[in-house]
């Protein structure tokens, strides 16, 4: 039968106020070689002008598929006719060659008779959207199964990362049942990239020139070429990295590119976790499960609480960056420690050098009990004073206040705080002279931060955040995997990630 085509895994949804706009995206998508698209006709002022426009655009496509939808504005669409016409303009999308049409529940329950005639003509998919939360989904498919369908699409909003683990396991537990199921927001991301290998039929993607139509949307592009969502198989190893914010972070575009080059069978993603969420996360890590994962800002130390096993000098710091499962137990241990004593001790001699050390979180911890360790004589400097006189105790150093900076120089000062981190570039410790003549910025984003641009100006030697973040990121591969990192293919996926070139 016609409707029973095999859908593609990706869907780009396309959801643009002008019909120039919906054709001119669904050609750029077209031509670059997707073929499922989702016409969003409610987005348009008169849907029927969509209509004719998936006539128009298969003429010229036709080894495309186009999925319609006409969502009711009662059900957080636009479209603000009544059911039957809501039926009927998805009827005439299939009269101009749409072979899939999605209908939410609460139309389809009321017109339910009306549906066999689109269900014998193409995929018809019933579709659940909750944009408060995650529900028992469980009940919600029951609710929706009552309905004949071709498939039942679920969509919730993930507010905590176990919601995604509630979301994906629905394919396992109706292993007979065609579903989609993603989780909207950015906690949810995660589920648009496992969905398919977890059991779902397709995933959404946002147009690569346009918004997408859902929160959490990312391009098919980024789907397909970073984490290879067609490629990885469902018994692929998920590895991750934890922080708030995560967007910024690189380091999916960094371990996804070590994996294909190793042909390991594994996928990298971001997951938000908020800081009361760390509980929480390693219940989805258990159920999920997540073989492995990095930890940066704002967990390195309260990640310790939860661990098995850490290693003594992370113990030692109070602050772990990398966690693995081993033998059902979770393990840490701090690879900061040589991205911070790698690079710099390729520039001095760090027994007996002096170094300033900024900052007293997570990374500044690793920083200054390396430094010590290396026989340095470490000076510590931050804006709680009582968290750096902390610090220094614990590591044998010298803590200072800003002030007594201004009669002070160092060998080298290692800046280890969120200061001009992306998105707020514009800030800076030092706001004038700097105390050293080797300056060690541990922020990688931007590459070229307001401390280095002013270290340069003073003519200090500066050593860029991405030194530290590629050695701890080889390391994290090492450990994970047993294999030597690929260097060279991470270097140069983080340096595309961040926009330069080497």
């Amino acid at each position: 039968m016609p409707h029973r085509i095999a859908l593609p895994k990706i869907c780009i949804a396309i959801g643009v106020s002008t019909v120039d706009q919906l054709l001119a995206h669904a050609r750029h998508e077209a031509d670059a070689g997707e073929t499922f698209l989702e016409f969003r006709l409610d987005y348009l002022p008169q849907p029927d002008h969509g209509v004719k426009a998936i006539r128009d655009f298969l003429q010229r496509y036709p080894q495309c598929t186009v999925l319609a939808t006409c969502r009711r504005h009662q059900n957080h669409g636009k479209f603000n006719g009544s059911i039957e016409e809501q039926i009927g303009m998805l009827e005439a999308a299939l009269d101009s060659g749409a072979r899939a049409v999605d209908i939410e529940i609460e139309s389809a329950e009321i017109a339910a008779p009306r549906l066999d005639a689109l269900r014998g003509r193409s995929w018809l998919i019933l579709s659940y959207h909750n944009y408060g939360g995650t529900p028992s989904l469980d009940a919600v498919l029951r609710r929706m199964m009552r309905v004949p369908a071709d498939a039942y699409k679920l969509v919730s909003t993930a507010r905590k990362p176990s919601d995604n683990y509630r979301v994906l396991s629905l394919a396992r537990t109706h292993p007979r049942s065609p579903l989609v199921l993603l989780a909207m927001g950015e906690v949810g991301f995660p589920t648009r990239v496992l969905s398919t290998a977890s059991g779902g039929l397709y995933t959404y993607a946002a147009p690569s020139s346009a918004e997408g139509t859902a929160a959490g949307q990312v391009s098919a592009r980024m789907l397909r070429n970073l984490y290879r969502v067609e490629k990885f198989s469902k018994s692929a190893k998920v590895y991750g990295v934890i922080a708030d914010p995560v967007r910024h972070s690189i380091s999916p575009a960094v371990h996804n590119r070590a994996f294909q080059s190793r042909r390991i069978d594994s996928v990298y993603l971001p997951f938000l976790v908020h800081p009361p969420q760390l509980k929480d996360f390693f219940l989805l890590a258990e159920k999920l499960p997540i073989a492995g994962f990095s930890v940066t800002i704002p967990h390195k130390q309260k990640i310790l609480r939860y661990l098995d096993i850490v290693d003594p000098l992370a113990r030692r710091i109070g602050a772990v960056n990398t966690v693995w499962r081993k033998a059902g137990r979770w393990r840490g241990v701090n690879t900061d420690v040589q991205g911070v004593t790698g690079p710099l001790s390729r520039k001095i001699r760090l027994a007996k050098a002096s170094v300033l050390v900024v900052g007293n979180g997570g990374a500044a911890r690793g920083a200054a009990f390396a430094l010590a360790d290396a026989g340095a004589r470490v000076s510590i400097v931050g804006r709680n004073p009582d968290r750096v006189r902390a610090l220094a105790k614990a590591c044998n150093a010298e803590a200072l206040l800003r002030e007594q900076l201004e009669s002070r120089s160092f060998d080298a000062v290692i800046h280890a705080t969120p200061l001009g981190m992306w998105p707020h570039t514009g800030e800076c410790f030092f706001e004038d002279r700097i105390p050293a003549e080797i300056v060690f910025d541990l922020v990688y984003n931007p590459f070229e931060t307001l401390l280095l641009a002013r270290a340069a100006s003073q003519r200090k030697i500066a050593v860029c955040g991405m030194e530290m973040f590629l050695e701890q990121a080889a390391l994290q591969f090492e450990t994970w995997t047993g294999e030597s990192a690929p260097r060279a293919a991470m270097e140069k996926a983080a340096h595309e990630a961040l926009g330069q070139h080497v």
